[in-house]
């Protein structure tokens, strides 16, 4: 437990400092924004490539990994349109429960996983990416136009306009191609790549927005408990299911243990979703999951 804690609060510390860098107005407000432009559209896409385009595709672990992956999804899924059913939520809520349930926060994911297991779980980790990125934006997109009839045009567009998937799709295809990054590329990209993570952090902690909370206390924490726990739950029976190895199992779990991603906002507000419920999503997962990620790894053995 003391090493899964040593690992992991260097990366909550940043995520509290870019917190109160925000509140104390340092290098300013029009710091953030472009920052998270930056990290978004450049450097993030930058890591993905990289791992991706180095990244064993042949690797026996693929198939099994999907399988657990889509599984995991379907069966979240699934149980999020029961609710719909039941409760009768607008395509706004919806779309806002449905990413609180099934999004997650990369940075924290691929910084935790190269905490705790090096360069094998950063590559396995880029394999889970490649399937998870674009499953999880198609449901996300569609949970929030349900209402609005959208054809396959306006669900797509937004997909393969995506710089995550853009880099996951050009990752493997440099790989199999058979390019890879030749003539320094690997350098450049793993420099652009090793300032994705602190960033990536520090704009986590500069969007949370603690006065989202007021008025939403009940449909917060049910949804807090869903991603931060249930989630977790049932991404190890997955993987217990399937007899995955343990670094598999362990990755697994983890990025199913993550709390959303602060995109989620973004497309919320583009979509006509339920901008305010989201943010008070993002706030109260990341926060809690200072406290419920070291438990679900810790249970697992990690």
């Amino acid at each position: 437990m003391t090493t899964l804690l040593q690992a992991l609060w260097p990366l909550f510390a940043l995520i509290v400092g870019g917190y109160a860098l925000r509140r104390w107005n340092f290098p300013g407000e029009a710091f953030w924004p472009a920052a998270e432009r930056l990290n978004y559209f450049i450097l993030f896409p930058a890591l993905l490539l990289s791992s991706l385009a180095s990244a064993p595709l042949d690797n026996p672990a693929l198939p099994r990994l999907a399988l657990a992956v889509l599984g995991g999804l379907a069966a979240g899924w699934l149980g999020l349109l029961l609710m719909r059913h039941l409760r009768d939520w607008p395509a706004g809520r919806f779309g806002a429960f449905t990413q609180g349930a099934l999004r997650f926060n990369t940075y924290l994911g691929l910084a935790a996983i190269g905490s705790l297991h090096g360069q094998p779980g950063l590559v396995l980790a880029a394999l889970l990416l490649a399937l998870l990125v674009p499953a999880v934006n198609i449901l996300s997109v569609w949970s929030l136009s349900a209402e609005r009839g959208i054809g396959a045009r306006g669900l797509l567009l937004p997909i393969l306009k995506n710089p995550l998937i853009l880099a996951c799709a050009g990752g493997a295809l440099l790989n199999l191609l058979g390019i890879g990054l030749p003539g320094g590329s690997d350098r450049l990209l793993g420099l652009l790549a090793a300032a994705s993570l602190p960033l990536g952090l520090l704009c986590v902690g500069a969007a949370l927005r603690p006065q989202e909370f007021r008025g939403e206390k009940s449909a917060l924490v049910w949804n807090c408990a869903l991603r931060l726990l249930a989630m977790p739950a049932l991404a190890y029976a997955v993987a217990r299911l399937l007899q995955l190895p343990p670094l598999e199992s362990a990755l697994l779990v983890l990025f199913f243990a993550l709390p959303t991603a602060p995109t989620a906002y973004v497309l919320t507000r583009q979509l006509g979703g339920d901008g305010q419920l989201m943010a008070g999503i993002i706030t109260l997962q990341t926060l809690a999951s200072a406290a419920s990620l070291p438990l679900v790894l810790a249970l697992l053995g990690g």
